[in-house]
């Protein structure tokens, strides 16, 4: 394996693929570079002298700016490297030329066919709470259905507790519905218990609303303070819905019925060179097959927006697009914060420097695909192929955000890993081997082989094999542990 990888000929720095001395020697374009200082693990060298206010390039593109002069062979990290980010920019629309390509809806996968039309990967009993006060009694009859009858026909029991319903307000209020109507209608779960208190702002009856059309044999709904014993009504009601999933059955669907959210975590100086390329190879095969892919963190689009807005279908995308980044920004300024505090201590830990390096490395999941929608918190995909999606980029709240879009996977890429999974099976995929090694409990795939001599369509191969696997069933590692949150997204007043 090489010492050092350099990513685009253009590039003035290189990563490191083992931790280095000062007076070790590599070579780049066949010039021998003497290391002048200790270089961690995935961080960054410099190939040339940068005079200070100078770019620094990788992915083929400036990442910031030398904060002062940098020599040949110096780490090139916080202490020498700033990001060149400012307010709204004004956008120009210069659509990239695509090639229209055929549709190969040849692969398949097994899953639940809906009555409404979608199509799940898991068949599961959910209770969700329109409000938090309730979430303990959920969880009793959640408990009591799993003591009473034989729940081995289900992929799983369980409550999509939050602590929200009530005390919200305006955007606040709004966002908590719309992310519990898409909940209810998901497609992984063959029966959903709503369960409300009464009282709370959000009322069952605008909820319903919200949803529009649903399956009322799938979905029943339960208001505690008009029944006696709340518990045992929702059991009764429970246990109906629970039978009713007794006989579905796994049938094969071609894979244009499978939408998948892309997502990282944790990012290393990796993830921009295996886990987010794989992903993006992925997302391209997927829209190829008629399927969809969802990109979100649009935080963490700040600095490589442009690669997405140039591929907007037409120039209505366009906007929309310009809308999600700038309308992000003034949420940001809205809230009297910082627009680039960005990357997080463990990015940096991992290598990555500034918000350009962190974007340029994010939005690689998008893969080459036209982007043909943008779409709000709380909205479904209505067409298919590769769409942006508004959220941050909190790992529990774009996730579940991902979820609600009618995801019914997530794809998470990650350097430094994490245990949590959304209430959608979320996949956890190690940026390098060291991760995907250490832990085992955690990672479901190992994107770190691309850093060895694994290519990279070898790699897409399994990696397309085994994400048919766990759509056909197979369970993940934080689905063995039970581990699945969901996380609806706040910003304003709480009462």
């Amino acid at each position: 394996m090489s010492e050092i990888l350099k990513i685009q000929s253009k590039d003035n720095v290189v990563v490191a693929l083992k931790a280095m001395n000062s007076g070790d020697v590599i070579e780049v374009n066949n010039t021998k570079i003497t290391i002048a200082e200790t270089i961690p693990f995935g961080h960054k060298i410099a190939t040339e002298a940068i005079a200070k206010g100078g770019l620094v390039s990788k992915y083929g593109a400036p990442i910031g700016g030398a904060s002062k002069a940098i020599k040949q062979g110096e780490h090139v990290h916080s202490h020498n490297l700033s990001t060149l980010l400012s307010d709204n920019l004004t956008y120009v629309y210069e659509p990239l030329e695509f090639k229209a390509e055929a549709k190969k809806a040849n692969a398949t996968f097994m899953g639940y066919q809906r009555k409404l039309g979608k199509v799940g990967i898991r068949n599961e009993f959910w209770i969700v709470p329109t409000v938090g006060c309730v979430n303990g009694q959920a969880k009793q009859i959640i408990e009591m259905l799993k003591a009473d009858m034989d729940t081995s026909f289900m992929d799983d029991l369980l409550v999509l507790n939050h602590q929200y319903g009530c005390s919200q307000l305006g955007g606040d209020h709004e966002n908590t519905r719309k992310a519990l109507a898409a909940a209810i209608k998901h497609p992984n779960a063959g029966g959903v218990l709503v369960m409300g208190l009464g009282c709370e702002n959000n009322q069952i009856s605008a909820l319903k609303e919200a949803m529009g059309e649903f399956d009322e044999d799938r979905v029943k709904f339960l208001v505690a303070q008009e029944v006696e014993d709340e518990v045992e009504a929702g059991f009764e009601l429970a246990k109906e819905l629970c039978l009713n999933m007794r006989n579905d059955s796994r049938v094969e669907v071609p894979m244009s019925q499978l939408s998948i959210g892309l997502k990282c975590g944790g990012s290393d100086a990796f993830s921009g060179i295996t886990a987010n390329p794989l992903l993006g190879a992925f997302s391209d095969w997927l829209v190829q097959q008629g399927g969809s892919t969802v990109l979100t963190e649009v935080p963490e689009m700040f600095g490589a927006e442009t690669t997405l807005m140039n591929r907007a279908k037409n120039s209505s995308v366009f906007e929309k697009t310009v809308g999600l980044i700038n309308g992000f920004k003034d949420y940001f300024r809205s809230n009297n914060q910082v627009i680039y505090e960005n990357p997080s201590p463990g990015n940096k830990d991992g290598g990555i420097t500034t918000l350009e390096e962190k974007s340029l490395g994010n939005v690689q999941k998008g893969g080459s695909s036209l982007v043909v929608d943008v779409l709000d918190y709380g909205e479904q995909i209505k067409e298919h192929g590769l769409n942006l999606l508004w959220s941050p980029g909190n790992d529990l709240v774009s996730s579940s955000a991902l979820g609600m879009a009618s995801c019914q996977m997530v794809l998470f890429t990650t350097g430094r890993g994490t245990p949590f999974g959304s209430f959608v099976p979320t996949m956890k995929i190690a940026s390098n081997s060291a991760l995907y090694n250490r832990k085992t409990n955690w990672m479901d795939f190992d994107a770190g082989q691309l850093i060895d001599s694994t290519s990279k369509d070898a790699l897409l191969s399994e990696f397309i094999d085994f994400i048919t696997e766990i759509a056909n069933g197979k369970k993940l590692k934080h689905e063995l542990t039970h581990s699945k949150e969901l996380a609806i997204f706040k910003s304003g007043v709480t009462l």
